[in-house]
């Protein structure tokens, strides 16, 4: 029974490779009547220099300042970021295919576009455009600010925003994550042939669309991808013009009446969220949906009657010993059960899938040598994909020399810009990052999931409590922000690597790509966010446009592991306990039921969300999965084929007019209409007002 469940287990996380890729095959040879490799053979590959062309980083350069606008809007409104790179591999198609044709045409083509110089825009995008998440600019680096530990009522110091120190910041740890795991990448990718999901749907992307029939399909997905982006985009301009005040515009449109608007109920027309609710499965969209109306509909207006008793009366909406302290840390609870729980879940699958890995192995696999059953049981793709992906090795001393030499000026540099993060802090942290960046890119390998802001809240709650009352408040936000970087980057790497495997790119012009996209975020990245830190004075504050909802939620968390359970409100600590147990109950259940039948259990992380932002943007995510649902009962095969296409246009039109409405802010452009929705009693008296 034992051996069953594990064999089970295997197949259901990926691990059945030699199924899979028999099964890939039929499929390609039932369409092709060839593999996807024998469709390129007669394509030269470039060398790894070739594939790394001015045009490709010009490209990337101009859809990392696009991504990091739309990840950035994401962060600083809900921080639900849905996968953008059907987006960044499309418009990288789009735009380089373009450009060669017109030189194709004038007679002066130097070199052809190929998928690996796909793969590289692509890498360079995703690397760039993933700062502005693992930056924190809507959770930890934003949480140090003054205006963020003002809302949590904390004295424990802050440090604001300044664009100097935080590109400092970025710079200093955002490249470790990828030295620590380049040397595991033949292991991780040949040796244990870890599926790495994300990574391999970009490269079949990629690879489709330099064939005859994808590249017809692209044009046709691009040219539908223009116009949402043309309707969103301008969607937006024409909201402007109705937002000259608070609480002004379709954005605060009372749909459900004014009783629901109050409690957050509303549908703010927000082509954004209509786009990722498109994008994300059904069951986010219901749980979202689900934590707004258990909250805010339910538990918020019970526990407001309390007021008096559980807390003391006539505290404003912000301070976090009355309402609002419910909202944050019962959100936290919620948090912390779902990621404790799927960290020790993917824990335990990694580590029993490296023990099978290896168990079923004579020798370890080592990282600069062949491997020993390489042999002609591959096929035809593998053996040519394998001979490219060893030939432009990375030498390990490389990797090993890069590490140390990046954190030791770290550990120099970072107490001198955050004077309560003391240097063997840096150390400790640095000592066990390759070891969590290991696991997290194992972990990913396998579910697909990124652990990173997991481990950067263990990063909080370990240096918080180390650090204590002098300082530790900050000292554990930005150990989160340490962590965070190098096992999101690292887990990102591993899967570009497969992504490059696949397509026959380089492994060195794909961490070159990922060093280059990495600097880019670390400019970019911070000049987008101080954008928005300039334009919008009411950043960050929970009524306004960009609540930053993270960062109060990652400040708090700070706080917890600093004060403990003092800083919580009355009655605060035994819900925080039930809705801890409710998160890891529902995520056993989901787990422990069928597949079709786990499917209806909602997600703990994404029903948290809303208790703390109400359920506006659910609504904006139902609506958009209600239109998928609708579009796929009529047409499945246009849905599937058009679908991310027409959300990637809602979300990059509306993502990118925050640009010019940033710089209207900037200039003290005001919209010349405020459209305000009242009852009928508020209209009379305003009305009476008038006529005096």
């Amino acid at each position: 029974m034992v051996g069953n469940a594990i064999d089970e287990a295997k197949l259901e996380n990926g691990f059945d490779h030699e199924e899979e890729e028999e099964e890939r095959g039929d499929k390609n040879g039932g369409e092709y009547g060839m593999s996807v490799e024998q469709m390129f053979e007669g394509r030269q590959v470039p060398s790894w220099g070739n594939q790394l062309t001015m045009r490709a980083l010009g490209v990337s350069f101009v859809l990392s300042v696009l991504f990091s606008f739309i990840v950035m809007k994401l962060n600083l409104t809900t921080g639900i970021i849905p996968s953008l790179n059907v987006s960044a591999g499309l418009l990288g198609f789009f735009f380089v295919k373009t450009w060669t044709k017109l030189l194709q045409k004038s007679g002066i083509l130097g070199q052809p576009f190929t998928r690996q110089e796909n793969t590289v825009i692509q890498t360079c995008v995703v690397a760039s455009s993933g700062i502005a998440f693992s930056g924190g600019f809507g959770s930890y680096l934003f949480g140090m600010s003054e205006r963020i530990a003002k809302q949590s009522g904390d004295d424990g110091g802050f440090k604001n925003p300044s664009l100097g120190w935080i590109i400092g910041f970025l710079f200093v740890v955002s490249f470790l994550g990828l030295f620590s795991v380049v040397p595991l990448r033949k292991i991780m990718i040949i040796d244990f042939k870890l599926t790495y999901p994300s990574g391999t749907a970009t490269a079949h992307l990629i690879n489709s669309f330099h064939t005859p029939q994808g590249a017809k399909l692209a044009k046709k997905q691009v040219k539908t991808l223009g116009k949402f982006f043309s309707f969103s985009f301008l969607w937006g301009f024409f909201q402007w013009f109705f937002t000259a005040g608070d609480d002004c515009g379709f954005a605060s449109f009372p749909t459900f009446g004014l009783k629901a608007y109050e409690n957050r109920f509303y549908f703010d027309f927000s082509s954004t969220y209509v786009g990722v609710g498109m994008i994300c499965p059904y069951i986010i969209n219901i749980s979202v949906l689900l934590g707004g109306i258990l909250s805010w509909g339910l538990m918020w207006p019970l526990i407001e009657k309390r007021e008096g008793d559980w807390y003391p009366a006539g505290l404003s909406p912000s301070n976090m010993h009355g309402i609002q302290g419910y909202k944050v840390f019962i959100a936290i609870a919620m948090i912390l059960g779902d990621g404790l729980y799927n960290f020790v879940k993917v824990l335990i699958k990694t580590l029993t899938g490296l023990f099978y890995q290896l168990r079923g192995r004579q020798t370890l696999p080592i990282a600069n040598q062949q491997s020993p059953d390489a042999s002609d049981k591959l096929s035809y793709d593998d053996q040519r994909r394998t001979e490219l992906f060893l030939k432009d090795r990375i030498p390990t001393w490389f990797s090993v020399a890069g590490y140390v030499t990046i954190a030791s000026i770290s550990t120099i540099v970072l107490p001198h810009i955050f004077h309560q993060l003391k240097w063997y802090y840096v150390l400790v942290i640095y000592i066990f990052a390759p070891i969590l960046a290991f696991c997290n890119a194992y972990g990913a390998g396998l579910t697909d999931w990124s652990l990173a802001s997991t481990y950067g809240k263990l990063a909080i709650f370990t240096i918080g409590a180390w650090a204590g009352q002098n300082g530790g408040v900050l000292a554990g936000l930005i150990a989160c922000g340490v962590m965070m970087n190098i096992v999101s980057t690292a887990s990102d790497l591993m899967q570009d690597f497969k992504t490059g495997y696949l397509t026959l790119t380089s492994p060195r012009s794909m961490f070159v790509s990922q060093v280059i996209g990495t600097a880019m975020g670390c400019i970019v990245s911070p000049c987008v966010f101080w954008l928005f830190y300039k334009a919008f004075n009411d950043l960050g504050l929970p009524e306004s446009q960009y609540p930053a909802p993270f960062a109060t939620v990652y400040r708090n968390m700070s706080i917890l592991g600093v004060q403990g359970f003092s800083s919580l409100p009355r009655e605060c600590l035994m819900l925080c306990y039930v809705f801890f147990g409710a998160a890891i109950l529902m995520n056993f259940t989901k787990d422990m039921l069928d597949k079709k039948w786990g499917a209806f259990v909602p997600l703990p992380m994404a029903m948290a969300i809303p208790f703390y932002l109400g359920s506006y943007f659910a609504i904006d995510m139902c609506v958009g999965s209600l239109i998928l649902f609708v579009w796929q009962k009529l047409n499945r095969e246009k849905a599937d084929a058009f679908s991310a296409a027409v959300a990637s246009g809602l979300i990059c039109g509306d993502g990118i007019w925050t640009l010019p409405s940033s710089i209207l802010a900037l200039f003290g452009v005001q919209p010349p209409i405020c459209m305000k929705f009242l009852s009928r009693g508020a209209n009379v008296r305003v009305d009476n007002f008038l006529t005096t």
